[in-house]
């Protein structure tokens, strides 16, 4: 907890740590216009809540400043204007520094917003830009209370979620058979592709029911889908990728082995690719792709008719 605010302290970073030595010099802007070659920019996400949506709104601006250098630090669940007060000191104290800073904030109660629109850092309300516009056009005023976007709120679909996880740890990598016709989607690929973290992003964020199946050697020497899912063929979603990337993978879990070799990543992505074109399954390559993008890719394919 923090002495000021008796929030639960902040992740640290470099400059709380009061190191700044061995950052990689990088281009950020000064308040006088001038560029240098050391100072990242200061960024604070606030919230009354997790501080996901900040963080994830706040960062999907940033990424279109590549040439710059972000100091990042979350500061979530401020739950009173005392707290509130408190978080606005740490902004306007990072104003002393030699970089603006900037803050984020999805903060949803109009106390702890106001408090907050007080610092003198300069700040990015994306609550307050889209909440008042919202509220014109639906003709209804909104609660202004603390989101329950990342919290239990819907009991129903929390627990829909939760019961999607289970399934996806059981059904992971093949270990269990066991209602595989519950699986809305069924992932089929070559060893380290990246079956499993697809596998339980769908399962958290989503809540579809998905079990991945490993295609060992075994299930490669011919193009006939594996026993246990070749009743279910029509949900099943085939992952590739390239085979140097597979191997660089491999070699971090079985170093300088055949599993790893480039020769035999290619040999299994070869035959994994022939037998997806025999089932004409939906295949997505995983080497440039975020798990986030590909969710969103294999539930739009699987969403529309095949």
């Amino acid at each position: 907890m923090t002495a000021s605010t008796g929030m639960p302290a902040p992740p640290m970073d470099d400059r709380d740590r009061g190191d700044p030595q061995g950052q990689e010099p990088r281009a950020s802007r000064h308040r006088d216009g001038a560029v240098e070659g050391t100072d990242a920019v200061p960024v604070f996400f606030l919230s009354d809540s997790t501080g996901i949506s900040a963080e994830t709104m706040g960062n999907a601006v940033l990424i279109q400043f590549p040439g710059l250098r972000f100091e990042r630090r979350l500061i979530p669940f401020i739950a009173t204007v005392e707290e509130a007060r408190g978080v606005v000191k740490i902004l306007d104290a990072a104003m002393a520094g030699p970089v603006t800073p900037l803050a984020f904030t999805t903060a949803a109660v109009d106390e702890i917003r106001a408090e907050l629109l007080k610092t003198r850092c300069p700040i990015i309300d994306f609550f307050g830009m889209h909440m008042a516009r919202a509220e014109s056009i639906l003709g209804v005023r909104g609660m202004h209370v603390v989101s329950q976007l990342h919290g239990v709120g819907d009991i129903q679909r929390y627990n829909a979620r939760m019961a999607a996880v289970e399934y996806a740890i059981e059904h992971d990598d093949g270990h269990s058979m066991r209602a595989l016709d519950k699986a809305d989607l069924i992932l089929l690929a070559p060893s380290r592709c990246g079956k499993t973290p697809i596998t339980l992003y769908l399962a958290l964020q989503h809540g579809v029911f998905v079990a991945n199946y490993p295609l060992v050697p075994e299930d490669l020497q011919s193009t006939e889908l594996p026993r246990p899912v070749r009743r279910l063929a029509s949900r099943c979603f085939g992952i590739t990728t390239t085979a140097a990337r597979l191997s660089q993978v491999r070699h971090e879990r079985r170093p300088n082995s055949r599993y790893a070799s480039v020769e035999q990543c290619s040999y299994e992505l070869r035959q994994a690719e022939a037998l997806y074109r025999a089932h004409r399954l939906p295949v997505i390559n995983s080497s440039a792709k975020s798990v986030e993008e590909m969710s969103t890719i294999i539930l739009q394919t699987i969403n529309r008719p095949r």
